[in-house]
């Protein structure tokens, strides 16, 4: 019988839970158990009290330098007192595990779990606190650099769309008119003028799904996994972005902005350059996790055909479409 190599594995639950006990000096009373698979895969290990969050990263998706730069950033911010989850160290003071999975070296790091809830419809309240937060982080971001990805238009337009060839032919209309906004798209970054304080290490993936709220106005965020260095507006437009898919009521979408962009004001001045560019900065995001979508096809290819694509440019026609109309307002 032949065996054949794998290319992608599930640890076992119990088995990962001792290893985690074992390295770092956990009782035996803790029970872990898969959340789930994706990009990485996501394990709660908890006893009656207190619980941990263990990511093991996929096979090859970081190196283990990347992600010592991901948990020196988190390190960085909890030691400025911003909520953030934060990597915990074993009894050896060893932040990054090494994990012999059937395909390889998997990496594995213990987190601090984000205590209370995921909010999808926000009130005005957190979302004044989530630009707060984001702020703060970005204040001590900001004019730094991380040995990560740059993420300028190269990187979330061109590459994507390469990555997206292998499984879309490029005469589809959906296929042309990523192509077109990304020559346009690239061509506006290049026209911004930002200063360097406008620029620094940024999450990239600031929404509802990557942040625990407590009382409305407590937030921890969550999940650097995609932390790199770039334009600090491509984590606003991020979150706008996603407000603007959660509040089909438009005029309760604008009153959510507004409290999210003076909570992030209260904490950090913006720029007229920079509130222009979130309409290109939110639709370059939209197509930089369509092509992560296409690397990651062993994850994602429950949901990655052409419908798919068809519904998520709709997407971002409707996102561009919409500010574009606001501009046609705004000169009558």
């Amino acid at each position: 019988m032949i065996t054949f190599p794998v290319i992608a594995s599930t640890l076992s639950e119990k088995e990962l839970g001792d290893f985690v006990q074992e390295r770092y000096g956990l009782n035996k009373k803790f029970d872990c158990k898969l959340f789930r698979t994706g990009v990485n895969h996501t394990y709660f290990l908890s006893d009656t009290h207190t619980k941990f969050v263990i990511r093991v990263y996929c096979y090859q998706w970081r190196t283990k330098s990347e992600i010592q730069e991901e948990l020196e950033l988190l390190k960085l911010l909890q030691n400025n007192d911003l909520s953030v989850s934060f990597p915990i160290p074993d009894k050896n003071g060893n932040f990054i595990q090494e994990i012999n999975a059937p395909e390889g070296i998997r990496y594995a790091v213990l987190f601090t779990f984000a205590e209370g809830e995921k909010m999808r419809f926000m009130t005005n309240e957190t979302c004044f606190a989530i630009g707060s937060l984001m702020a703060e982080i970005h204040n001590m971001t900001a004019t730094k650099k991380i040995e990560r990805v740059n993420y300028n238009s190269d990187v979330l337009l061109n590459k994507s769309y390469d990555y997206l060839t292998s499984y879309f032919h490029e005469d589809l209309d959906e296929m042309k008119y990523l192509k077109e906004i990304g020559t346009k798209i690239s061509g506006n970054f290049e026209k911004s003028d930002l200063s360097e304080n406008q620029k620094g290490i940024v999450h990239l993936d600031i929404w509802y799904d990557n942040l625990s709220v407590n009382s409305e106005k407590e937030i921890t965020i969550f999940d650097f996994d995609n932390c790199g260095n770039g334009l600090l507006i491509l984590d606003i437009a991020y979150f706008c972005k996603q407000l603007f898919f959660i509040e089909s009521d438009k005029q309760i979408y604008e009153s959510k902005v507004e409290s999210f962009l003076n909570g992030y004001r209260k904490e950090r001045n913006l720029s007229d350059n920079e509130l222009k560019m979130i309409p290109d900065a939110g639709a370059s995001i939209f197509v930089f996790y369509l092509g992560v979508q296409a690397q990651r096809f062993d994850w994602s290819n429950i949901f990655f055909t052409e419908n798919y694509l068809k519904m998520f440019v709709v997407r971002i026609k409707n996102w561009r479409d919409y500010y574009d109309n606001k501009k046609i307002e705004c000169t009558k």
